[in-house]
C-alpha cells in the first residue's frame, strides 16, 4: 500500500554513498518521507538490497546510479546529470554522505596510491558530482545540498592522513559552494555527526565500544528537516552532535 504524503513527496534527492551506513539510512528516510531517491554507490548488490527495502516499505520507486567515485571521470558525472534530468526532469536536493577512510598513518609512510583514492572518493568526486548538477538544482524550488564531515575535518589531527585533510577540503568546498550559491537560493549545510555505527568508525576505532555512537537512523530527522522545502532556514553551517535529535528509545 503507498505511504501517505510526507515532507518530501514529490520531490527529487540523490544520495551517495546509499548501499550502506549512512547514505542507506538516509536514503529510506528521504523515501519515507516520499522523495524520490537516486540511490548512488559502487556496489550494486548494496544499491538493488536498498531498493528493495524501499518499495517494499511502500516509497516511490527509486533510480539506482552505479558509480565509483574514485575512477569515474568529469564525462561520466555530466552523463549522471543528463540522465538524473531526462528520466526525473528535476533535482531537490544532493546529500553527500560516500566516504572513504584510507590507513591511519604518519604522512612519512603513507602510500601515495592511499592518499590519491581518499581526496578522490572524499573531495574531488564531490566536486564532480555536483558541478553538472548546479543548473537542475538551481531550477528547483527550495533546493539543498548537504555534506557529511568528521570532527577531523574542522580539528586535523595527527596520523589520519589524507582523510582529514580530504574532510577539511570538504568542508572549505562546502564554504565556498554555499557563498556562490546563495543568491540562488540553494542551501548548503554541512553535518558533522560524531561517532556513528557504520563500517568506516568501525574501521577507525576497532578496540573501542560502539555501544555510546549513534545509529545511522538517528541522522535522519536532521537531514530530513535540512532538506525539506520550508524546513529548516539553515544555510552556510556547520551542525554537530549537539544539533542532532536525541535518539529513539530502543
Amino acid at each position: 500500500m503507498p505511504q501517505e504524503a510526507g515532507r518530501l513527496s514529490g520531490r527529487v534527492y540523490l544520495v551517495t554513498g546509499a548501499a550502506n551506513g549512512i547514505g542507506r539510512a538516509l536514503s529510506l528516510a528521504f523515501a519515507a518521507e516520499g522523495a524520490t531517491v537516486v540511490l548512488l554507490d559502487k556496489v550494486v548488490a548494496g544499491l538493488e538490497a536498498v531498493y528493495d527495502a524501499i518499495l517494499e516499505a511502500g516509497g516511490p520507486e527509486p533510480a539506482i546510479m552505479a558509480l565509483d567515485l574514485e575512477g569515474a571521470q568529469a564525462e561520466d558525472f555530466q552523463k549522471l546529470a543528463e540522465a538524473v534530468e531526462s528520466d526525473l526532469g528535476r533535482l531537490d536536493g544532493l546529500v553527500h554522505a560516500a566516504a572513504h577512510l584510507g590507513p591511519l598513518s604518519p604522512v612519512e609512510h603513507y602510500y601515495a596510491d592511499e592518499w590519491a583514492t581518499t581526496l578522490r572518493v572524499n573531495l574531488t568526486g564531490p566536486f564532480l558530482l555536483t558541478q553538472p548538477l548546479l543548473p537542475l538544482l538551481g531550477r528547483a524550488p527550495d533546493p539543498s545540498i548537504t555534506f557529511v564531515s568528521d570532527g577531523v575535518g574542522a580539528e586535523p589531527t595527527a596520523y589520519w592522513g589524507a582523510y582529514a585533510v580530504s574532510k577539511a577540503g570538504l568542508e572549505a568546498f562546502a564554504q565556498v559552494l554555499g557563498q556562490e550559491t546563495e543568491q540562488h537560493g540553494i542551501r548548503v549545510n554541512t553535518v558533522e555527526p560524531g561517532p556513528v555505527q557504520t563500517g568506516l568508525y568501525q574501521e577507525a576505532f576497532p578496540a573501542a565500544d560502539p555501544s555510546g555512537w549513534v545509529e545511522p537512523g538517528d541522522l535522519a530527522p536532521l537531514f530530513v528537516e535540512l532538506a525539506a522545502p520550508r524546513g529548516a532556514p539553515a544555510h552556510g553551517q556547520r551542525l554537530g552532535p549537539a544539533d542532532l535529535p536525541a535518539p529513539a528509545k530502543r
